[in-house]
């Protein structure tokens, strides 16, 4: 309908691979910046919530900046996958949540961690 918007594709997969990027990386710096109470609230060991944490820093600057931007979006889908198992089998968190947010949230970033896989984060990056 609106084929000359298509020139923006690259913005706009620039400002998907931004919110990840900034998503994961406030998650990751939570798990990090105190790692026992963290674990404590995620039902992991505080080792495992430091790596954790570590590597979702590690993803979102990768996925944020364009530096094998398809490796940091497999490794955070897994890091999602792992939530939303927990979600649904350890916690039995609804869908769309009922205390908390639900894994439709980590669905959503899933979803546009596949793009970033799929599409290798676009033309604006600095490692093709």
């Amino acid at each position: 309908m609106f084929p000359q918007l298509a020139r923006f594709t690259d913005l706009g997969l620039l400002l998907l691979r931004l919110m990840i990027g900034i998503v994961f990386l406030s998650s990751g710096w939570n798990h990090v910046k105190d790692p026992t109470t963290r674990s404590k609230s995620i039902g992991m060991s505080k080792g495992f919530t430091i790596f954790l944490g570590s590597a979702e820093i590690a993803g979102s600057l990768g996925i944020m900046l364009g530096v094998l931007q398809q490796l940091a979006a497999i490794g955070l889908i897994l890091i999602i996958l792992g939530a939303i198992y927990k979600k649904i089998f350890a916690w039995h968190t609804g869908f769309w949540g009922e205390k908390a947010s639900g894994w439709h949230y980590d669905l959503t970033f899933l979803v546009i961690c596949l793009v970033v896989l799929f599409t290798d984060g676009g033309r604006y990056v600095l490692m093709h």
